[in-house]
């Protein structure tokens, strides 16, 4: 835990994505103070806000800090496949499975 707080790991989730608070909050339309409040903790951050925030860093950091803090064990968990995510793996495998098969005719 390199946090000791959900408005730390807000924080790092920001820092992690090589951004300066000010720039998350212009781009997701954020008030300065609320964003401040969040990472004092001194206010609530609701769900719709955090994802936007998460999606935006390219990063899960609150979340994973919240799974931590409630006790799961990260090393054990991982992200669903999406649908897009599926149909990709699917053409890799099928694009090796065609290169081993021309590999192996004489």
């Amino acid at each position: 835990m390199r946090k000791r707080s959900l408005g730390q790991s807000l924080e790092l989730c920001v820092e992690l994505a090589g951004y300066e608070p000010k720039q998350v909050q212009d781009k997701l339309k954020l008030d300065k103070a609320q964003f401040s409040r969040w990472a004092s903790g001194g206010e609530g951050i609701v769900w719709p806000k955090l994802t936007a925030v998460m999606d935006f860093c390219g990063n899960d950091a609150p979340l994973l800090w919240m799974n931590q803090a409630r006790g799961y064990d990260l090393g054990s968990m991982r992200k669903v496949e999406t649908e897009i995510e599926r149909q990709n793996r699917l053409l890799r495998e099928e694009n090796a499975a065609l290169r081993r098969a021309l590999v192996a005719t004489p």
